[in-house]
């Protein structure tokens, strides 16, 4: 009778009946049977050079496929180098599966290889967390596992699986695959609730919507659109919604970036605010204190969070746009849209004039603009640092869902995201430009990782925004302490161009504006991961700085 390892059980079970195809991952000796069993089941397994980076690809490839993420990494010190991609993806919401190796079970307590309480650490950055103890319940437990990242607000969850389990067998005849199965049940909020969202709806006259990734995750976009355009309400979709609806909608207010939602935000009579939290990155609500505010959101902990809501409607975003749609009136708002985009373009007319201005050094909005330029809007943008998010958020236009990102921009603020997102999305859309924008300093976090992409042929291009220094601390400590006490702020100039050449890759080091867009065409023409080493004007400052340091001025 033909015999089954643990590890084969895992990856057929994740083939066949989760169809994943990708798994990111860092060998280990407590994981080599499930690493052989990708490779007997034909799942592609992309090999990492540090575990960080694995589980953030894992991550944005939930956000890109719309579909649970799924990263391998062993025991110990591969589990505690994951641990901040965990993190990232929680306070996220993202939908990560993280598989994990673990010390033997029959070695607990006895000082074994690598053998901690991985569980414990994990508990409060993870959605659901396991241990399985048995060979025969492996599907059962993966079948949890994708389940409990997806259903209701998504998350990372975690599953141990020891080397007792997967380096063992069984009769396959005996192995028994769970039905994977899509729940239609849905919590849907009372009749008058959503009434009383209509009448408010009806009646606003400068009104606003605001989505977030709840929009994105939901795979509302008919519905979303048929909503929006029912309502005539000018949009802005951040975070991991964005791109819903093309930046290009004509009631979109995207190109201001967000810019864009302050300065309408304190103007508005009403505010629909759809899956998203109300964080630092909102302000907490202080851009509209007297709005009349509608939320809709998956978890009903979110509706009142810094702000009570004169309506809360708990439920999927797509469910309740469809619901909503039935009951609101057609209104045309067009008058008041072209007012607020006149208000936030008289608030980015140096951004614009720094964007179409060639300077010397070269501008950072100059520097996204002439990207722009080179790949337009049919193309995914990632931006990874402090000041270098800000002016990806304000400067990159997309038209796909999830075009623009700026993952350093979510509740955790982690540099070091752009990379591996944009390895994600290169591998989820193969046939687009995928552009990451990297500070010179979040650049050096995860940039072992283009011999990843050399290795496996990810041609992603990556320009280096170099101001040659940790550009927002550099600057809110200018002005708080002073120029001259600058602490652990500068980095000088280094050519991360060579050290990609080094990989194998691509690399150019930049210097004038008129050498911006050849350099990017000749990246292209390498067909290579490439690195363009721009050097940037090392004073400027951006509005986010100058957020951050008033933040910090209050206390």
């Amino acid at each position: 009778m033909a015999q089954i390892f643990g590890g084969h059980i895992a990856a057929k079970y994740m083939k066949e009946v989760e169809s994943v195809d990708t798994v990111f991952t860092l060998s280990g000796g407590h994981i080599e049977n499930l690493l052989d069993g990708l490779n007997q089941y034909d799942i592609r397994a992309i090999d990492v050079r540090h575990e960080q980076a694995a589980a953030m690809m894992a991550h944005a490839t939930s956000i890109y496929q719309n579909q649970p993420g799924v990263c391998l990494v062993t025991a110990g010190p591969g589990f505690t180098n994951a641990v901040t991609g965990i993190a990232n993806a929680y306070l996220d919401s993202a939908p990560l599966v993280v598989l994990c190796g673990r010390h033997p079970l029959r070695d607990d307590n006895t000082g074994a290889l690598q053998e901690m309480n991985q569980v414990d650490v994990v508990k409060p950055i993870a959605k659901w967390c396991a241990t399985c103890y048995d060979i025969k319940r492996i599907p059962e437990y993966l079948a949890t596992a994708f389940r409990q990242a997806a259903l209701g607000r998504p998350g990372p969850v975690f599953l141990e699986l020891p080397p007792d389990i997967l380096f063992v067998s069984m009769d396959e005849k005996d192995v028994r695959f769970p039905v994977k199965r899509v729940h239609k049940t849905v919590t849907r909020p009372h009749e008058s609730e959503l009434q009383q969202a209509a009448d408010i709806i009806n009646s606003a006259q400068k009104p606003l919507f605001i989505g977030g990734s709840g929009v994105g995750f939901s795979g509302s976009e008919p519905s979303f659109k048929a909503f929006i355009e029912k309502i005539g309400f000018p949009f802005a979709l951040l975070n991991n919604g964005r791109g819903t609806l093309p930046d290009t909608h004509p009631q979109c207010i995207n190109d201001g970036g967000f810019t864009g939602v302050a300065a309408v935000a304190p103007q508005a009579d009403v505010i629909i605010a759809a899956g998203i939290r109300f964080n630092w990155v909102m302000q907490a609500t202080k851009l509209f204190p007297d709005a009349t505010v509608v939320r809709i959101d998956i978890d009903p902990n979110e509706i009142d969070r810094n702000r009570t809501s004169q309506v809360g409607l708990v439920g999927d975003c797509g469910e309740v746009f469809d619901t909503l749609a039935a009951l609101v009136n057609p209104a045309d708002h067009s008058a008041w849209i072209e007012k607020a985009k006149n208000a936030y373009q008289a608030l980015i007319v140096t951004e614009t004039e720094q964007k179409n201005t060639p300077s010397d050094p070269i501008h950072p909005f100059r520097l996204v603009a002439r990207i722009m330029e080179a790949f337009g809007q049919d193309a995914y943008y990632i931006s990874d640092g402090g000041d270098t998010s800000y002016y990806g958020m304000t400067g990159f236009l997309s038209d796909h869902r999830a075009g623009v990102l700026s993952p350093t921009a979510s509740l955790l603020g982690c540099l070091g995201t752009g990379i591996p997102f944009a390895v994600a999305a290169k591998l989820a859309h193969p046939d687009k430009p995928v552009i990451v924008l990297n500070g010179d300093g979040s650049f050096g976090l995860n940039c072992m990782e283009f011999d990843t992409m050399v290795r496996h042929n990810i041609p992603v291009i990556c320009v280096v925004n170099n101001d040659c220094a940790w550009g927002m601390i550099k600057h809110s400590q200018e002005m708080s302490i002073g120029h001259d006490r600058c602490t652990c702020a500068e980095l000088g100039l280094r050519h991360y161009e060579k050290l990609v050449e080094g990989l194998g890759g691509y690399g150019e080091l930049v210097e004038k504006d008129e050498d911006i867009i050849p350099a990017l065409k000749r990246a292209v023409a390498s067909r290579k991961p490439a690195c363009i080493n721009v050097l940037t004007d090392p004073t400027v400052l951006s509005p986010a700085t100058a957020m951050f340091y008033q933040n910090l001025a209050d206390f």
